[in-house]
Formats: structure tokens, sequence, C-alpha cells
């Protein structure tokens, strides 16, 4: 049997910006909620995981020094922003982030030494492609996926990763770390960044250097629709197709693209989030032995939270 490890407890909960800020604890409990009104947590297919916490050599994998110790300083004294402003800090930031991260890399070890027969897993609040090397972005404090791909290579000798994203919002801080690594595959669906944060993703980026050609950006038009999602992921599976040898796949599923979300323009229904966990699913078992893990990333309306990521889950306990 094939499992799938789905992650919760507090310390997840804990990454929250405030009540009034639209990332917040609501956004975990909803997910949660439906969750178990569906009754998932009794599946045989599921394991329930508890948030573990990642190390500062965890972190200094893919962060500057320099910036884990500004988070750790301001950590301490919960105010201020980690950037210009998106990103605020509350005490206890630098745990609790480390705390996302951690469940990221517990993830990674699960699905690589097979424990419990589990080759899929989800974090709902990893995900995190703002963050940079030196500096926090978009809510998102340490870049759990930069720090996954490094140690991924660094702990289990994988080469070469592709990295999916949904997210309306374009994951600059995964793409511009990666851009010139020719075996990180990146391809990435957003809201064009003509009309949204970062601004960043245009078609024209494939990746520099010896990795020209090993990344795509897709970016939609505001009011996108599920066939324009669909329509755009084809492009994808064309991209896919000239990869071989995968070791892992990565996907970040931020919500935010499903209509009514308070941040964002795109038009999309969950269904986007089903057909893409579907096809990437049976692509893992294809190319890389069935190794795949998903992380929650953004989303602002929690309806549309819990629904999207229902849908990732579901999609990895189907039978191939």
């Amino acid at each position: 049997m094939c499992k799938t490890a789905v992650f919760f407890g507090k310390e997840l909960a804990d990454y929250s910006f405030g009540i009034s800020h639209p990332f917040n604890s609501n956004r975990i409990y909803s997910f949660w909620s439906k969750f178990n009104s569906l009754n998932l947590h009794k599946l045989s297919k599921i394991t329930i995981e508890k948030p573990s916490i990642a190390s500062e050599h965890d972190l200094l994998e893919f962060h500057s020094k320099n910036y884990i110790d500004k988070v750790k300083e301001y950590s301490k004294l919960g105010s201020g922003y980690l950037d210009s402003g998106d990103t605020p800090v509350f005490k206890g930031v630098f745990e609790t982030s480390s705390y996302v991260v951690g469940s990221t890399l517990r993830a990674l070890d699960l699905i690589m030494e097979k424990k419990n027969e589990i080759l899929h897993s989800f974090n709902p609040i990893g995900g995190l492609h703002h963050a940079r090397r030196n500096s926090a972005g978009g809510f998102c404090v340490f870049n759990d996926i930069g720090i996954l791909i490094m140690i991924a290579r660094k702990k289990y000798n994988i080469s070469r990763i592709l990295y999916i994203d949904i997210d309306a919002h374009h994951g600059d801080g995964v793409y511009y770390e990666f851009e010139n690594d020719p075996n990180t595959f990146i391809a990435d669906i957003h809201e064009d960044g003509n009309y949204l944060y970062p601004g960043t993703g245009n078609e024209s980026e494939i990746g520099i250097e010896r990795a020209k050609g090993t990344k795509l950006n897709i970016p939609v038009k505001p009011n996108s629709d599920d066939l324009d999602f669909i329509t755009a992921f084809n492009k994808i599976e064309e991209f896919i197709k000239n990869i071989s040898d995968l070791d892992l796949i990565i996907l970040q599923s931020g919500t935010d693209g499903i209509k009514g979300d308070p941040l964002t323009h795109l038009q999309y229904s969950s269904k986007t989030h089903a057909y893409a966990a579907n096809k990437l699913h049976k692509i893992s078992h294809e190319l890389c032995n069935g190794k795949i893990i998903a992380l929650g990333g953004g989303g602002y309306n929690q309806t549309n939270i819990a629904a999207g990521w229902i849908e990732i889950v579901k999609a990895f306990i189907e039978d191939i």
C-alpha cells in the first residue's frame, strides 16, 4: 500500500501574523475541519504526522547566517517587519518558522526512507516561496522549499528535482535562487506580474547560463478560469516530457487562484487543484517511484483553502 503523510499541529497553526492578517491560524484549521468531516483521518492510506522543528544548521543550507540572526533577534523583540511591510514580526516567529521548515524536511525523510509505506506527503503550511536567502518576503520568513532542495541533495544524494508552483503569486524565492541550477526543473503558473505581487515570472524567464531551458514561467491574465489553467498545465506536461531521471517532485499548491480570494484576481475552482495533483501523482509514479511532496502555499479565503487542499490529499490517495 502507498500512503500519504499529512502534517497537522498547533506548531504549524502558530505560523500566523495575527487574526486580522490574511496569513492567520484559521487557514490550517479550515482545512483540518473539512479533512475530519470527510473522515479522511480514518483512512488506512493516510497517516497524520506531528510538526517537526528544523535546526539552525538546516536553515543555513539555504539562508545566510546574518538573515537567520536577524530573524532570531526580531523574534525576541516581537515587533517590526522582516521585509518592507508584508511580513510582520511576532514573538516566537523564529521558532514557529522553524517548525514549518522542519515539517517539510520531515516530509522528505518519510518518503525517502519509505517509513510505514509513505511515498507522498502534504505540509499545509509549507510552500513559503517568497523568502530569499537574505530576506523575508510576501508572508514568508524561511523558504522551506529552497531548504528542502538543498538538504535533499546533501542528505539523500538526490540530483534532479521537479518543482511545480500553482500559487497565484510567482515563486520568486525559488525561481531566482535556482535560476542557474540545471538540475532544478521549475514550472510556475501564476497571475501575470503586471497585476500582482511580486511582479516577476515573465514568460521569457526560462533559466540562465547552463540552466537555460530548465525553467518554465506561465503568467496568466486576471480573471483566468479553469480552462485557462488546464491550457497552462498542458504546457507543463509537455515540459515534463523532456525531463528524464527525476528523483523528486515538489508541488506548491497555493489556493489563492480560486475565485473569491481577497488578494488575487483569478477565477479558478478547486477542480484546478484536483487536476494538477492527479496529473502529478501519476507522473510521480512514472518518473520517480511515487516520491512527491505537496506544500500548501498561499490562499486567503477559508472555504477555498479547505476545498483546494482537500483535493490534493484526495488525489494522492487515488489508486494508480
